[in-house]
C-alpha cells in the first residue's frame, strides 16, 4: 500500500505563488505515475500535472507555464509549484499514485486565491 500526504495549500492574494507537497510512504517503488488533480467548488476532479517515475512530466493546457511538477526522489516527496496564482485556481488539490492495478489518493490540500 501507498500512502499520500499532501501540504502547502492556503490563503494566498492573487498573483502569489504556493508549492504544494505530496509525501509518499509506504510501498512507494510500486508507483508508476504521481498526478496532481484539483476539484474546483461544485466540480468533479479535474488532472493537473503528471510525473512518471522516470521524472516525465506533463500538464493540462490550462496550467502549462504557471504550474511545475517535480519530484525528490530521496524524500519521496513530488511538488507542485504553482504560480501567479489566479482566484479561479481555488480548489482542493489532490495528489494520486497510480501502482499497479490500482491507485492511492491523498486527503487533498485547500488552496484559496483572493483578488
Amino acid at each position: 500500500q501507498v500512502q499520500l500526504v499532501e501540504s502547502g495549500g492556503g490563503l494566498v492574494q492573487a498573483g502569489g505563488s504556493l508549492r504544494l507537497s505530496c509525501a509518499a510512504s509506504g510501498s512507494t517503488a510500486s508507483i508508476n505515475f504521481i498526478r496532481w488533480y484539483r476539484q474546483l467548488p461544485g466540480n468533479q476532479r479535474g488532472l493537473v500535472a503528471t510525473i512518471s517515475r522516470g521524472g516525465t512530466t506533463s500538464y493540462v493546457d490550462s496550467v502549462k507555464g504557471r504550474f511545475t511538477i517535480s519530484r525528490d526522489n530521496a524524500k519521496n516527496t513530488v511538488y507542485l509549484q504553482i504560480n501567479t496564482l489566479k482566484p479561479e485556481d481555488t480548489a482542493v488539490y489532490y495528489c494520486m499514485a497510480v501502482v499497479p492495478r490500482t491507485q492511492y489518493w491523498g486527503q487533498g490540500t485547500q488552496v484559496t486565491v483572493s483578488s
